[in-house]
């Protein structure tokens, strides 16, 4: 059974930064496109970073967060990871991770900034 769950939400300051973890089953992380997306209140989707397969690597980013954004993966533990440094409070949203195929989400994780 494909899964995936969201965890490192939290109340952060502005300027500071959290870790998002995904953790995933029944597939293999490294070998799907895979993205973060968030929803904020009153707002639509948001895809914020993106990375490749294994073997078709590569990040993309939002522009809204490049820079500050960092999504990467570790293949042994199947986790997709999104480092989130000097957070905004327009960074305030739901945070999903999502396989691009089937655009497979999990439950989600809350992150609010706000001092």
């Amino acid at each position: 059974q494909v899964q995936l769950v969201e965890s490192g939400g939290g109340l952060v300051r502005p300027g500071g930064s959290l870790r998002l973890s995904c953790a995933a089953s029944g597939f293999t992380v490294s070998s799907y496109f895979m993205s973060w997306v968030r929803q904020a209140p009153g707002k639509g989707l948001e895809r914020v970073a993106e990375i490749g397969t294994f073997e078709m690597g590569g990040t993309t980013y939002a522009d809204s967060v490049k820079g500050r954004f960092t999504i990467y993966r570790d293949h042994p533990k199947n986790v997709l990871y999104l480092q989130m440094n000097d957070l905004k409070p327009e960074d305030t949203a739901e945070y999903y991770c999502q396989r691009q195929t089937g655009m497979i989400r999990g439950q989600g994780t809350q992150v609010t900034v706000s001092s």
